[in-house]
């Protein structure tokens, strides 16, 4: 089972996105059959945490085998624990994401659902491949059913934000095309292990080679996006489906980043790293100050977005040991928690059909269920103590704080205090502020249903298990930054690296002990 199991995760959305085109579009059946499926993968998932072995060095359950002779691509995949709980996390949305679009979904469900489980494999293809060319493959495939349904599912202004989110995307990957090119036209091969060997034996030309690696950082730079390659994720969050743009934004390219930027090539990413620090503290708090201000909901949560995913930016070119791993489960938290904001957003939608913040007002009283999830999820974005936020955003700030720079720790925990004002002042209005248009106008709105309920309740459980229980996937996580990325940094004779194997968490109290 081990040896086939990747392949048979990649396969399961692909055989049930063939089963929705061939069957009739009669009713709920596309949609039974994507949550079969989708339920399917994250059994099948489920199977790498179970049998992935703590401690053990390099990638577990790999397939290395020739696919095409020229060029010479293979069929490598493999998994560490960097890209272990991103997949179980890809896993769990799935089925969320499928729940989540039975109502909003009326016409054209097969076309939804096929892209939808299209989708689910580019993904997941993108966290398993070891191979330069393969990753590419899934890297593309990943845009093309996003920007369809935009296109096909938008809100008001469909084709225009789907032409805008593929021009933003694809551009950039022309650049990292060449430079994937160049990198076999040097060594002959696409296999990460071949490119990382030579890159770091210095056989490569310097000139090109940076060029190659800004090529990279650019392509993953503007799927986070980090500022200001930010201008896609508003009008994306305006009019995606819920289900996309619980996935559009952070998990692809901060992983990237990670795996094909700074593990590759360590000097290139070390030398651009105080840039992308800045950067990543900027849009901190530019994300945070704009969220504070917004008046439309989608809005809101993409500048938040973007100011909670600059976290993780920060975390990972500050290249500490501890900075590192926060980086990661700031990953894990930002679907998480951003997922359950986009869900109850979802739900306003369904039910009053209108994202303006002003037309909301005292919907604690008439749908308690939904202000309960809504503060815990706000609770989480702010960074409380025992929920998921708190973890990430402490170690990504004490790493940066004693490894890297405390001028850029200091200004980036503004951002902290910002989110709690602009989540605070956004729950105070639409819950416990005077009754507002909305409100008075349909007075008998639902509280959350069953189909609801569930799914937010498995988000909660999640956020408040990540918060208590963090060394449950930290181990993991540190043994996927620690050797293969941050020590290589370490080697390249750079920078002073900060060790992570001291990063312990014990229920809501975090301590990171870093070492120069």
């Amino acid at each position: 089972m081990n040896e086939q199991i990747l392949s048979l995760i990649l396969l399961a959305p692909l055989v049930g996105a063939l089963l929705v085109v061939l069957i009739p579009d009669r009713g709920k059946l596309p949609a039974w059959i994507a949550l079969l499926t989708t339920l399917a993968t994250l059994g099948l998932i489920l199977h790498l945490p179970y049998h992935f072995v703590q401690g053990q060095p390099g990638f577990q359950y790999e397939i290395n085998r020739a696919w095409l002779d020229f060029p010479a691509i293979r069929y490598h995949l493999g998994v560490d624990g960097l890209s272990l709980w991103l997949i179980v996390l890809t896993g769990v949305l799935g089925p969320v994401g499928v729940v989540a679009s039975r109502k909003a979904i009326q016409q054209r469900s097969k076309l939804f659902y096929t892209l939808f489980l299209l989708q689910q494999t580019a993904i997941l293809g993108v966290f398993v491949s070891l191979d330069l060319m393969l990753y590419y493959g899934f890297w593309e495939l990943s845009l093309i059913p996003m920007a369809v349904l935009i296109a096909f599912f938008g809100r008001k202004d469909g084709p225009k934000t789907a032409l805008k989110f593929f021009l933003f995307t694809f551009i950039p990957s022309a650049p990292l095309l060449v430079a994937i090119l160049w990198l076999y036209a040097q060594t002959g091969s696409f296999d990460f292990f071949t490119l990382q060997t030579a890159i770091a034996n210095g056989s490569l030309p310097v000139g090109p080679l940076h060029w190659a690696a800004l090529a990279f950082l650019v392509a993953f730079a503007v799927k986070v996006p980090v500022f200001p390659l930010h201008g896609w994720l508003a009008d994306v969050f305006s009019e995606a489906p819920v289900a996309l743009s619980m996935i559009v934004a952070g998990k692809l390219g901060l992983y990237s980043m990670l795996r094909f930027h700074v593990a590759l090539f360590p000097v290139q990413a070390h030398q651009i790293g105080p840039l992308l620090v800045a950067l990543a503290v900027i849009g901190i708090l530019y994300g945070a100050t704009l969220a504070l201000v917004q008046r439309d909901l989608w809005k809101f949560a993409a500048y938040a977005a973007i100011s909670h995913l600059s976290f993780a930016t920060l975390g990972i070119y500050g290249f500490t040991g501890t900075g590192l791993a926060g980086s990661v489960f700031q990953i894990l938290n930002h679907g998480v928690t951003d997922g359950a904001l986009l869900l109850l957003l979802g739900v306003f939608e369904l039910r009053y059909g209108n994202s303006q913040i002003d037309s909301y007002g005292g919907l604690a009283a008439k749908q308690p269920k939904i202000a309960t999830f809504f503060v815990i999820t706000g609770l989480s974005l702010i960074g409380l103590p025992m929920l998921n936020g708190f973890v990430s955003e402490f170690l990504i700030l004490s790493g940066t704080f004693t490894g890297y720079s405390r001028s850029w720790a200091i200004a980036a925990t503004l951002g902290v205090i910002l989110s709690a004002a602009y989540m605070l002042s956004v729950v105070q209005k639409i819950f416990y502020g005077p009754e507002a248009g909305l409100t008075l106008n349909m007075p008998n709105a639902k509280d959350l249903d069953l189909r609801e309920f569930t799914m937010l309740s498995i988000l909660a459980v999640l956020m408040l298990v990540l918060g208590l229980a963090p060394n449950r996937v930290l181990p993991a996580i540190e043994s996927g930054v620690a050797p293969p990325i941050a020590n290589r940094v370490a080697h390249s004779g750079s920078i002073l690296y900060a060790t992570p194997q001291a990063t312990t968490v014990s229920g809501p109290a975090t301590t990171g002990e870093v070492q120069q």
